[in-house]
């Protein structure tokens, strides 16, 4: 483990390891730092996928290996502290991922015009006054729906299962995409309407609708729609399923963005019923790309990033 050393804290190098806010406190890395917020953080590979990124970089750029990626454990409460002190010890890049994505909108200077609509921010890239917040959730989803299913949003009905930061960025590029119709279902009615609400300026023309999974019997669905699951359920073994999949008339294909575990019961459910399925590690690499497009100013190694992945992921 790195250690404090003198007048501050150099962190190791150590893609496994996660920090702390205790440790941000006295941060005195040198170079370029990113970062990673969550709770929890410990499941998260995006150390190990950037990482491989900024090596492969440095072959070209030797500017490149001064740039390091870190993992923090920030409970929801900490976030403007944590905001604060990674700013003030000017990390170049920072991604926010469960519970944070919502939150962070209010917590920094602008939100990009296109991130606005989602209400939501993963992304968020330093300047003097402040955070500026992206995301870059969207352009990962419609990558890894093609990369993994070969299936576009663009035309397609869609059920949106969640309407929390990740459904929100999701929901967005459903209807930027041009999708057939979109159901969003949530078990809590008020972040559902407010969902809707949000996007309803988005719709032009499709179908918008919500409903609770627990009736999606009776909701009317379409035949032929994608699933995506947008919700934490499944992050753990004991997790109820997002949707009975038996509900849901004939599904062209499920799409879960969790990644990790690799197998969530909705997608072992879906594979038993012989329904085409993916999980979101495609997505993880494509929003991460991208991200690190953002702060860096030029195209990044994909193919680096989703072996790192995969290897992190033990496959």
């Amino acid at each position: 483990m790195g250690g404090g050393g003198g007048d501050g804290f150099l962190p190791d190098m150590d893609d496994a390891r996660t920090y702390t806010l205790d440790d941000l406190a006295t941060w005195s890395r040198p170079g370029v730092s990113l970062a990673v917020l969550g709770h929890p953080i410990k499941h998260s590979i995006s150390p190990a996928m950037h990482n491989a990124a900024l090596a492969e970089m440095a072959r070209g750029d030797a500017a490149y290996s001064e740039w390091r990626y870190f993992r923090f454990e920030v409970p929801p409460e900490e976030l403007p502290r944590a905001l604060t002190l990674l700013h003030g010890k000017k990390f170049r890049g920072v991604n926010l991922t469960v519970p944070h994505k919502v939150l962070a909108v209010t917590q920094v200077a602008e939100v990009d015009e296109a991130a606005r609509p989602a209400g939501a921010v993963n992304t968020l890239r330093w300047r003097e006054d402040g955070w500026q917040g992206f995301n870059t959730d969207g352009h990962g989803l419609e990558s890894g729906l093609a990369e993994d299913l070969g299936a576009s949003l663009a035309g397609s009905h869609v059920i949106l299962l969640g309407a929390g930061g990740a459904a929100r960025g999701a929901a967005v590029e459903c209807l930027r995409r041009g999708c057939a119709s979109l159901w969003i279902a949530n078990r809590t009615r008020a972040n559902l309407d407010a969902l809707l609400a949000q996007i309803a300026p988005l719709a032009r023309g499709a179908r918008v609708a919500g409903f609770d999974p627990a009736a999606a019997a009776t909701a009317g669905l379409p035949a032929g729609a994608l699933v995506i699951n947008a919700t934490s359920a499944g992050l753990k073994a004991t997790d109820p399923l997002p949707i009975e999949l038996a509900a849901v008339p004939a599904p062209r294909a499920v799409y879960d963005m969790i990644y990790n575990p690799a197998e969530t019961r909705l997608l072992a459910e879906a594979r038993a019923r012989g329904v085409p399925a993916a999980n979101g590690l495609s997505m993880l690499v494509h929003q991460g790309a991208r991200a690190l497009e953002i702060w860096s100013g030029r195209a990044v190694p994909v193919a680096a990033m989703r072996d790192a992945a995969r290897a992190a992921m033990g496959r």
